[in-house]
């Protein structure tokens, strides 16, 4: 049986976390995608792509992992491969 999405009914809107909402300026930000690997994990493989990519991005705002998969070699895990999609805010 398909449930039903919920929904907030009018009225219960919470009005004190809009009026303590900071206004955000408006801004644009570029997209990237590297890939990370590793020789133990696809999570290690994530940081190193992160971490790798903070050394020359400046201002990063968001990772997200985007496809993970495995290098094989005779048959065995080789390596694991995690592409992460990164987003920092882009300067004029």
């Amino acid at each position: 049986m398909a449930r039903k999405p919920a929904t907030k009914s009018a009225g219960t809107a919470s009005r004190s976390t809009a009026a303590t909402k900071k206004p955000t300026a408006d801004a644009v930000y570029k997209i990237v995608e590297v890939v990370g690997v590793s020789a133990t994990s696809w999570e290690e493989a994530g940081r190193k792509a992160v971490e790798t990519a903070a050394s020359s991005l400046r201002d990063l705002r968001i990772a997200e992992v985007v496809k993970m998969d495995m290098k094989v070699e005779d048959g065995k895990v080789a390596a694991f491969r995690t592409r992460v999609s990164l987003s920092f805010k882009y300067e004029s």
